[in-house]
Order: C-alpha cells, then sequence, then structure tokens
C-alpha cells in the first residue's frame, strides 16, 4: 500500500506537502512561518504605472513582481475571496488575479479605467476616467452604468453606510452616491481630487494630484483639514489593519507611510505608483490550531491575528 504524503494548507498563496519522516525541527520552523503570516497587516500590492508590473510588499518592505505585462496599470481592488482586480488602463480592460498570481480578463471595452473599489454585495465599481462614467460590474462580469456626466472620474472608496464617494478630478468635486445612484456633492474646490480612502473612524482621506500635493481629511460631516503636503503628484491611498496610511507620489517614484499623526517615513522607493491596495487579512480567531500529519509528532499551536 502507497503511503499518502499529507498538505497542509496553511493560507490561499501557501501549501507545504510533509514527508511522513519530517524531523521534529522542521515542525517548529512551520509553526513559526505560520505566525508570521497571520500575526502582521496583509501585504501591500502597488499598481506600477510606468513599468507595467504589480508589486508585491511584505510588511517589512520586501519587493516582488506580482504580476507582469500590463499596460499602464492604475486602480486596485480585492474582493472578499481574495482575488485581486486590476484596472488596466492602455488596453481599456479589468484584470482578475487568484492569488498565485492566475490572470483571466473580467471585463474589456473600458475607455480608460481609474480607481476600483468593492461594494459589500461583491459588486465591483470601476471610474472610467475618459467617458466620465462609473460602471458597476456583477461578479459574474454584467456590466451597467451606475453614474455617467463626471469630469475625469479617479478614485472610488465606499463607506460603511454603503454609499460610494468619487474624486472628480475634472471638476474639483468629491461626490457621494447613495446605493440607489442619487448623488450629491460632498467637498467642492479642490486640485484634482484623486485617491481616496477610508480609516476606521469613518474619516476620509484624499489625495489632490496638482500641485502643491496634499493629502486632506474630511470627517464624515465634511469638514476638511490638511493632513499631509508637499507631495509630488500623489495618487493612491491604503490603510493598513494597523491604522497607517500608505501613499503612492508618483511623482517622486516613493511609497510613503504616515502614522495616524501624521509622521511621514518612506516604505519604498524607485517605482511609479498609481493606486495601492492591501491583500484583506484572514479571519481567524486569536489562536488557531494545525494538526501536523507526520506520524509520531502530535499537533503544534500557532497564533493567528483577528482580521482588524
Amino acid at each position: 500500500m502507497k503511503t499518502k504524503t499529507p498538505t497542509i494548507n496553511v493560507s490561499p498563496r501557501f501549501s507545504l506537502r510533509l514527508a511522513p519522516t519530517l524531523v521534529v525541527a522542521a515542525v517548529f520552523i512551520l509553526s513559526v512561518a505560520v505566525q508570521l503570516t497571520y500575526a502582521t497587516p496583509g501585504d501591500l500590492f502597488e499598481a506600477d504605472f510606468n513599468s507595467g508590473n504589480i508589486y508585491q510588499f511584505t510588511p517589512g518592505g520586501t519587493r516582488s513582481t506580482f504580476a507582469s505585462g500590463l499596460n499602464s496599470p492604475v486602480g486596485l481592488a480585492f474582493n472578499s475571496a481574495g482575488n485581486l482586480f486590476e484596472g488596466d488602463q492602455g488596453s481599456g480592460n479589468i484584470y482578475e488575479f487568484t492569488p498565485d498570481g492566475t490572470r483571466s480578463t473580467f471585463a474589456s471595452g473600458l475607455a480608460a479605467s481609474e480607481g476600483l473599489a468593492f461594494n459589500s454585495g461583491g459588486n465591483l465599481f470601476a471610474a472610467d476616467f475618459n467617458s466620465g462614467n462609473i460602471y458597476q460590474f456583477t461578479p459574474g462580469g454584467t456590466r451597467s452604468t451606475f453614474a455617467s456626466g463626471l469630469n475625469e472620474p479617479g478614485g472610488l472608496a465606499f463607506n460603511s453606510a454603503g454609499n460610494l464617494f468619487e474624486g472628480d478630478i475634472g471638476s474639483g468635486n468629491i461626490y457621494q452616491f447613495t446605493p440607489d445612484g442619487t448623488r450629491s456633492t460632498f467637498a467642492s474646490g479642490l486640485n484634482s481630487p484623486y485617491g481616496l480612502a477610508f480609516d476606521g473612524a469613518g474619516n476620509l482621506f484624499v489625495t489632490t494630484f496638482n500641485q502643491p500635493g496634499n493629502i486632506y481629511e474630511f470627517t464624515p460631516g465634511g469638514t476638511r483639514s490638511t493632513f499631509a503636503s508637499g507631495l509630488n503628484f500623489p495618487v493612491g491611498l491604503a490603510f493598513n489593519s494597523a491604522g497607517n496610511l500608505f501613499e503612492g507620489d508618483i511623482g517622486s517614484g516613493n511609497i510613503y507611510e504616515f502614522t495616524p499623526d501624521g509622521t511621514r517615513s518612506t516604505f519604498a522607493s524607485g517605482l511609479s505608483p498609481a493606486f495601492l491596495a492591501f491583500e484583506p487579512v484572514p479571519e481567524g480567531s486569536t489562536l488557531g490550531l494545525l494538526a501536523v500529519g507526520a506520524p509520531g509528532l502530535g499537533l503544534v499551536w500557532v497564533r493567528r491575528m483577528v482580521k482588524a
């Protein structure tokens, strides 16, 4: 009788085959690796406009290439299944990537896709810069027009109430859309509002692309303050699970990280960053149980991080 080699699926990106003769030391290494996988925020993904790549960064800043051969990638968004969607401005396509990097075409025929965002129902919203539309796609890819008549729509973000916010670059406004598509003006008089992101308290952060490049913070009631200034054509924004804000600064080629009090540091450099997205942290309890299927080795407890 053949001995079956057991498989441990640690995460959507990681599986390991264990030989029956695996030594105890390897088990301890595995347990440490699992703790690192779950005890840190998700990896950061960056659409690198000029290189045509999507780069992946660990929380410590180590870079790898997740995808290449794209045509001016801009928008990024993860769905609830952990698949990454990318708005490919040059080709007019939206690509979907599985966690292992396998690419498929989710949608085509867009004029120039910019920001992407998912609502709680799993529908994808895409800002189409040249057409002035926001398109809505069902999980199966059926397209409808959610909003039209916009002036160079850029970034998109949903608040906790399910309302969609859009940075309207050409008009200098931020528009708010209720789930049924009713539009109102949330803020005006901005200098090319581009990237949008909400923090855990419901405050909206917005980049203004044209110089001087700023990041503004808006309370839920619309009160504006300057969170950061002196940036060089800032584009995308994304919060990690620790509450730090990351900004793609395409003019300088840097990704900056800001603590909640506004302290800035350089997270990565030598890029042409457009939009950013964090891989969702897997759901789980504070303690998980990993069963190692090697005879005589028993069970190994590992710590898991609760998703923020």
